[in-house]
């Protein structure tokens, strides 16, 4: 546990340059607070002590402003800068080293049981406002822009910006944004109708085409039979 804690301390100096000492840190980061509060919580949330677990968390979301749900599975190191508004949802598993600014929400998408929440893997940074939801990975060493949604998978290496979420840069390159657009059912169902109008229209052309054919082409001699 003491490891922990001189870890996550650590892990402050490592990401703020505005900390000054330990003695600031430990008393006025909400951040960490939030985060000790959250392992004490999930220790009583996987003794089954679901309600006790529940009041620590609501207290700390009470004193921080920051929700995290005590079934969260959190790595070290964690870092939660400012913090206000961060939510953080009950199956989400967070890897170590993780980076999240204010604002930020890994949420689902709906009332499905079980794995419903993203699972953020080491070295990842989600600036603030960004969420991430759905039951998929977000890959190593990623970042998230600020106020992106991501509703599909992020391979390791990659940034992802905008709304839906779309990959702009994945080891270290630039990458086509069309090829990696993450998917808009709107821009889908415009470009499927598009293709039918088309379809619709060459389909008229080939018609009238026909039909004068019909009314240019000379009619045959009537044969004389008397």
């Amino acid at each position: 546990m003491f490891e922990n804690i001189k870890s996550d301390i650590q892990a402050v100096f490592d990401n703020d340059p505005a900390a000054r000492s330990v003695f600031e840190v430990v008393f006025t980061y909400s951040g960490l607070h939030a985060i000790w509060a959250h392992r004490i919580a999930h220790r009583f949330y996987k003794r089954r002590w679901f309600t006790v677990a529940r009041i620590i968390s609501q207290v700390s979301r009470f004193m921080t402003g920051i929700e995290i749900h005590p079934g969260a599975q959190i790595g070290k190191r964690l870092f939660i800068d400012h913090g206000m508004g961060v939510v953080i949802g009950e199956t989400c598993e967070i890897g170590d080293d993780v980076v999240i600014y204010q604002g930020v929400t890994l949420g689902g998408t709906g009332k499905e049981k079980g794995k419903r929440h993203p699972t953020i893997g080491n070295n990842v940074v989600l600036a603030s406002g960004a969420k991430v939801l759905g039951s998929f990975k977000v890959g190593d060493h990623s970042n998230i822009g600020s106020n992106s949604v991501v509703l599909r998978e992020v391979p390791s290496n990659s940034t992802v910006v905008g709304i839906p979420g779309r990959i702009v840069k994945q080891d270290g390159k630039r990458v086509d944004r069309l090829s990696h657009q993450l998917p808009d059912p709107i821009v889908d169902s415009m470009r499927l109708l598009q293709r039918e109008v088309e379809e619709l229209r060459a389909e008229v052309q080939r018609l009238k085409s026909e039909k004068e054919k019909e009314t240019t082409s000379p009619s045959l001699p009537q044969r004389n039979t008397l």
